[in-house]
């Protein structure tokens, strides 16, 4: 279904392929980050509902996402529980608290709207290229399916944030700060050392 997923995402550097090695000798470990990856993805989507539930457009989008992303933890926990794996402690996530850095903390209302959308765009973005990653590296073909599944609903889940965006907010000003962020987050994947134990 998705033949580059690099150009399509827009992100600058893309993951080695090697990473999905690591990660399948880590199982528990990436199945564990990715469950509490989903079950933040959920909790985002319900923040954003509460702050700005004046948005009609958003509130509608985002609600079925909500549904989503805990049936995904649902899923990532079946999985562990089919392989006897167990749910670790949830760890800190040096790649999106990098990204926090980044985004705009005073100034304008919509400015740090826009990039409240933008950072859940790119997080939902790079998610996508790394089951991409696992869909074609690991060895365990029931995996590489697995994780087939989800790389196409991140994809779908990147795009909608970057419409959000577009919806409540000039598009040229959105396709500017998205460069801005896409630069940034190419900077944030050159300093964090490969780890097989993370989603990010």
């Amino acid at each position: 279904m998705i033949e580059d997923i690099k150009n399509i995402l827009g992100l600058r550097l893309p993951t080695d392929p090697r990473w999905a090695n690591l990660a399948e000798r880590s199982l528990e470990d990436i199945l564990t980050d990715h469950a509490f990856c989903e079950q933040k993805a959920a909790s985002s989507c319900i923040s954003l509902i509460q702050r700005y539930s004046d948005k009609e457009k958003l509130v509608a989008e985002l609600s079925p996402v909500v549904m989503e992303e805990w049936g995904h933890f649902r899923l990532v926990m079946a999985e562990l529980g089919k392989r006897n794996l167990k749910l670790g402690k949830q760890r800190k996530d040096e790649y999106v608290n990098a990204l926090l850095t980044f985004s705009q903390k005073g100034g304008d209302h919509e400015g740090r709207f826009l990039d409240q959308l933008l950072i859940m765009a790119l997080i939902e973005a790079r998610s996508c290229e790394r089951f991409k990653r696992l869909s074609e590296g690991l060895d365990d073909e029931y995996l590489r399916v697995f994780y087939r599944r989800f790389m196409e609903s991140e994809a779908g889940h990147y795009t909608l944030f970057i419409d959000l965006a577009e919806t409540y907010m000039d598009k040229e000003k959105v396709r500017k700060r998205w460069k801005e962020w896409l630069e940034y987050e190419k900077g944030v994947m050159k300093n964090l050392a490969p780890r097989g134990d993370r989603i990010h």
